[in-house]
C-alpha cells in the first residue's frame, strides 16, 4: 500500500451500521456528495460506460455517445476533475480511460441497484 493510499485508509472511513453515529468529517462528506453529483450527468455516464469496454480517444468517444468533440471534451475535463478518468499521451492521440477499479465497482453496482 502506498503512502496516499495508507492515509486515505486512515481518513476515509468505510460506514457501517453499527457505527451510523461516528460521522465522518463535513469535509469528506461534502467531496462525497461533490463526487455523486459528477455521476448526475447521462453525457458523462454514457462516457464513463464507453471506457469500461475499452481505453478511447474523444473522437471514438464522440462516435460512441453520439456527441460532439468538443461536448465530449468538455465532459471529460470534468471527469477528470474528479479524478474519474485519467488520460496518455500518444503521440499526436490523447488515450482516456477509467481512473482505477472502483469507478468499474461504483459504475456495475449502481446498475445492479437500479435494476433490481
Amino acid at each position: 500500500m502506498d503512502q496516499e493510499n495508507a492515509e486515505n485508509a486512515t481518513t476515509c472511513p468505510t460506514p457501517s451500521i453499527a457505527e451510523a453515529e461516528a460521522m465522518p468529517d463535513e469535509e469528506l462528506l461534502y467531496d462525497l456528495a461533490d463526487l455523486f453529483k459528477t455521476f448526475g450527468d447521462t453525457t458523462r455516464i454514457k462516457i464513463l460506460y464507453a471506457l469500461m469496454g475499452a481505453d478511447l480517444t474523444v473522437s471514438e468517444i464522440a462516435s460512441l455517445v453520439g456527441a460532439t468533440q468538443s461536448a465530449i471534451s468538455h465532459q471529460l475535463r470534468t471527469l477528470k476533475q474528479a479524478r474519474l478518468v485519467k488520460f496518455q499521451r500518444d503521440g499526436k492521440n490523447v488515450i482516456y480511460s477509467l481512473s482505477d477499479d472502483h469507478v468499474y465497482t461504483m459504475l456495475a453496482q449502481g446498475m445492479t441497484h437500479i435494476c433490481e
